[in-house]
C-alpha cells in the first residue's frame, strides 16, 4: 500500500482535523456492478459513525446516471463525500459540482474533463483484457461481461463464489455512456482523492495515475484488481475516512 500526497494539494486544501468532518458519503458504481458492491466498505464505515448510501444507477446514459446523483443530493441535509468507482467517476465529475459535494474519491475510476467522454479519455491508453468478455446484452446496445470477464478480469482476487455472485447481479451498461461527452468537470474546483488500482484489467492503470495527477489528488496505489473496495475494503474505508477528515462539513 503506498500514499502519493502532492504538495500543490495540501497547499489547495489543508489538512484539518483528524475526526471525521463529513458524516456522509454517496457511493456511484462503475459497470456491470450495482450498489451492493460497497457493502463491505459501508459497513465498515458505520463503525466509525459515518452514514453512507449507495446509489442504484440505470447505465442508460450519462444523464441518466447524474440524474440519480442529483436526486440524493436533494435528500441530505449536510454536505457529502461523493466516491465514484470505474465508470462511476464519470457520473461524479459531472455531478459534483452541487454546493453538498464536499469533494470527490474516485476508486479505480475514469475522470474525464469537460468535452470528454470515457472514450475520449481512455483513447490514449492500451485497454485491458476484459474486451474479450464483453458481450451483446439484447438488442437496444447494452454491454454485459461473461463469467470468466468478471472472474478473470473484473475481480479476479475475490474468491469465486464472490465473482459468481456478482455475476448473477451484474448490471449491463447502455454502450452510449461510453460516449456520452461531459459537460463539467468537478474536480477542478473540489478537493480529490484517487484509488489506483495496479491490477485492474478493465481500466488502464495508466490511465488512473495520469487522471489523479492531472487533478492533483492525494493518491492511495493499490495491488487490487478493479474492485478494490470488494478485495481491500479495509483499505478502501480508511482512505475514505481520511477524505472525511480533511473536509468541512459546513
Amino acid at each position: 500500500m503506498e500514499h502519493d500526497a502532492h504538495h500543490a494539494y495540501r497547499q489547495r486544501f489543508p489538512a484539518r482535523r483528524q475526526q471525521a468532518s463529513v458524516s456522509s458519503v454517496l457511493f456511484v458504481h462503475g459497470a456491470f456492478l450495482d450498489g451492493s458492491c460497497w457493502a463491505k466498505v459501508i459497513l465498515l464505515l458505520k463503525e466509525k459513525g459515518i452514514s453512507a448510501i449507495a446509489l442504484q444507477n440505470p447505465l442508460r446514459s450519462l444523464a441518466d446516471d447524474v440524474a440519480v446523483v442529483r436526486r440524493a443530493l436533494t435528500c441530505q441535509n449536510r454536505r457529502v463525500l461523493l466516491v465514484g468507482h470505474s465508470w462511476g467517476g464519470a457520473v461524479i465529475t459531472e455531478a459534483g459540482d452541487d454546493p453538498k459535494v464536499a469533494g470527490l474519491l474516485y476508486v479505480a475510476a475514469c475522470a474525464p474533463d469537460a468535452g470528454e467522454s470515457f472514450e475520449d479519455w481512455a483513447r490514449p491508453y492500451l485497454h485491458g483484457a476484459v474486451g474479450p468478455e464483453l458481450r451483446p446484452y439484447g438488442e437496444d446496445g447494452y454491454l454485459a461481461l461473461t463469467k470468466q470477464g468478471i472472474r478473470k478480469t473484473l475481480a479476479p482476487d475475490i474468491p469465486g463464489d464472490e465473482s459468481d455472485l456478482l455475476y448473477a447481479t451484474q448490471a449491463p451498461i447502455a454502450m452510449r455512456c461510453f460516449s456520452d461527452k461531459l459537460t463539467k468537470a468537478a474536480w477542478r474546483s473540489k478537493p480529490t482523492w484517487h484509488i489506483v488500482a495496479e491490477n485492474d484489467y478493465t481500466i488502464p492503470p495508466a490511465a488512473e495515475r495520469d487522471s489523479a495527477a492531472r487533478m492533483d489528488a492525494t493518491t492511495l496505489t493499490l495491488l487490487s484488481s478493479g474492485v478494490p473496495m470488494l478485495s481491500q475494503p479495509k483499505a478502501v474505508a480508511g482512505f475514505i475516512l481520511e477524505a472525511a477528515s480533511m473536509l468541512d462539513d459546513d
